[in-house]
């Protein structure tokens, strides 16, 4: 298992990590604020090394996009008095 040194689009650094051949984990480097990041590898490509800065940036907006929505609105059940 290897990591890679990657910039966002912020200038902010992360290492990525392959934890497994299906999960990245991007950590912060110091200076960056940033909790770390689990994502799923793209199924192309098994190896952080592969992937272009947009496309690594591509991964942590869509981990940043799912954490800025909302969750679903949970309904009361209409079994239940009151």
């Amino acid at each position: 298992m290897g990591y890679r040194k990657f910039v966002d689009r912020e200038g902010r650094g992360w290492n990525v990590k392959d934890r497994s051949p299906s999960a990245w984990r991007f950590e912060p480097e110091p200076g960056n604020p940033s909790p770390a990041v689990d994502v799923e590898a793209p199924g192309y490509q098994k190896d952080p090394f592969e992937l272009s800065n947009e496309e690594l940036q591509k991964l942590l907006d869509a981990v940043a996009g799912r954490a800025a929505r909302p969750s679903p609105r949970r309904k009361g059940s209409p079994f239940l008095d009151g």
